[in-house]
């Protein structure tokens, strides 16, 4: 019967020490062994791909959200979606028990360029983000300037969680303010200024004047010195003011989802680069 007792005793005090372990790995990252920067390409030197693990390792910690860059040759015939989901499925990626976190896939074989996404990467980087992440790394992905085309996607990707923590992912709705961006915000203002300094030159020149403008030739001709024998009225040029259409309104925003060949919801989007 004291046999039984220690027994049942310790089992308990088993359950006791598993319970907490479990509680606590919540959220963080299911295999943090696991390489987050996969350069199966050779596209980076071990130096850089050292520097993009850290950059990772970093927003990992902070987000407790998994981030994989991965590149590839050949993707054997699978579509880059697919490819890049299993990629991510199947070595075990992902933190929390929803398996957050995102893929960077990089595919040399056509030059294609997927994002996928699960968990709460599906509601922190909608089809809109993902575009627009496209948007910023294509270039020097086409440059062949890799380890700048990584870097600004992790970048981006911090953005973008940081955005998300505060309930408002960047979307349709709520877009997000690119470089570029910027500069056209700030060279509208400048263009406004420069019109608004024409304008109040204009202005005090017109007050300087002493000889007025005169609208029609009554005081520059000699009177009774014009004389019409026939007058035409001659059709010169017509005003057409055109109205635009509306356009159908695009989506809803949000992000499109479908189901991986392991049954595992994801998100995502890509193209040629």
């Amino acid at each position: 019967m004291k046999i039984l007792k220690k027994v049942f005793l310790s089992g308990l005090a088993c359950m006791s020490l598993i319970v907490p372990l479990s509680a606590g790995a919540e959220g963080k990252l299911n295999d943090a062994d696991l390489p987050r920067v996969v350069d199966e390409a050779d596209l980076l030197s071990d130096s850089e791909e050292k520097e993009l693990a850290g950059k990772i390792e970093d927003l990992t910690d902070k987000y407790d959200f998994d981030i994989v860059i991965v590149t590839a040759d050949t993707i054997n015939g699978e579509t880059p979606m697919a490819y890049a989901d299993d990629y991510y499925d199947y070595n075990g990626y992902g933190a929390g028990a929803d398996n957050d976190g995102i893929l960077l896939l990089l595919s040399m074989e056509d030059r294609d360029w997927w994002i996928s996404t699960t968990g709460y990467g599906i509601d922190a980087f909608t089809d809109y983000g993902i575009d627009v992440i496209g948007d910023e790394i294509v270039p020097d992905l086409s440059n062949g300037d890799y380890y700048s085309a990584f870097t600004e996607f992790i970048d981006l990707t911090d953005d973008f969680l940081a955005e998300a923590e505060k309930g408002t992912p960047y979307d349709i709705d709520h877009k997000y303010k690119t470089f570029s961006d910027y500069i056209i915000a700030v060279g509208i203002g400048l263009f406004i200024g420069l019109i608004i300094a024409v304008i109040s030159v204009l202005v005090m020149k017109s007050k300087m004047k002493t000889v007025a403008m005169q609208h029609n030739a009554n005081n520059y001709a000699v009177n009774n010195s014009l004389r019409l024998d026939r007058s035409n009225d001659i059709f010169i040029y017509r005003n057409v003011t055109k109205t635009r259409r509306p356009e159908p309104s695009s989506s809803g925003g949000g992000s499109s989802i479908h189901t991986g060949s392991s049954g595992t919801s994801h998100g995502g989007g890509g193209g040629k680069f």
